[in-house]
């Protein structure tokens, strides 16, 4: 999800001491850390809420597959899993047209 490191991770502790200060710092953390506590049960129950209006069928509805990244990337993947069958069937196909020139596809 983000790419953080840990040299990142060290540089935003020693701003965070420099602006918020020692005494402060720990205080600072406990409050961001409810605050994304608070973020990630909205987010929870905003998902709860949407399948129970969406009603019979979507139960099993993920949310993150609504992204249209994911989305995209998905129905590549179906395609890609069903390539072979389709390579397999033009191998066949190939096979069994006689390849002899005709100069009226011209």
């Amino acid at each position: 999800m983000l790419d953080i490191g840990g040299g990142e991770i060290i540089a935003l502790a020693i701003i965070g001491m420099i602006l918020v200060g020692p005494e402060r710092l720990p205080r600072a953390a406990a409050d961001a850390a409810k605050f994304i506590k608070k973020v990630r049960n909205f987010t929870g129950s905003a998902s709860n809420e949407l399948k129970k209006n969406l009603g019979p069928g979507f139960e099993n509805l993920d949310v993150r597959d609504l992204n249209p990244r994911t989305l995209i990337q998905k129905h590549i993947l179906d395609a890609v899993e069903d390539s072979p069958k389709v390579s397999n069937s033009v191998k066949a196909v190939k096979k069994s047209v006689d390849p002899k020139f005709d100069p009226d596809m011209l």
